[in-house]
């Protein structure tokens, strides 16, 4: 078993000895908690959990993809909100990124996430080619 760092050009590396975004070991994919800070690190792509959401799972997609696998391989999410009220724009957003058996999910409230502004953050785990026919 082999553990390897995949990384997409459209989704931003942390600073050196900080994280990895995604690592695969065999077919298991790890994809870390992804927010809606852009490529500068510090601004945020969008204002509202929809539009939060919808960049955080374009990047969950960008990374599970250069993972080698595809979105229907996610089996499992933990998406983390700063208030509950916003799950419905998530939701939403996240049915235009899946289709058939969604991903078992956890939904939390924190207190706060990384930066203020920031209104949710999403980790996924993803098994490649468990969604292939």
């Amino acid at each position: 078993m082999k553990k390897e760092r995949f990384c997409s050009d459209a989704v931003r590396e942390p600073a050196d000895g900080m994280w990895s975004n995604c690592l695969r070991v065999d077919d298991l994919i790890m994809i870390s908690g992804m927010t809606a800070r852009g490529r500068d690190g510090e601004t945020l792509v969008g204002d509202t959990a929809y539009t939060q959401a919808r960049t955080v799972f374009q990047k969950i997609k960008n990374l599970v993809e250069a993972a080698g696998a595809a979105m229907d391989d996610i089996v499992k999410m933990t998406i983390f909100v700063t208030d509950m009220k916003d799950n419905a724009e998530v939701w939403k957003a996240r049915r235009e990124f899946f289709t058939g058996d969604f991903p078992a999910c956890s939904l939390v409230q924190v207190a706060a996430l990384a930066k203020p502004g920031i209104l949710l953050e999403i980790e996924a785990v993803a098994v490649a080619g468990c969604s292939a026919d």
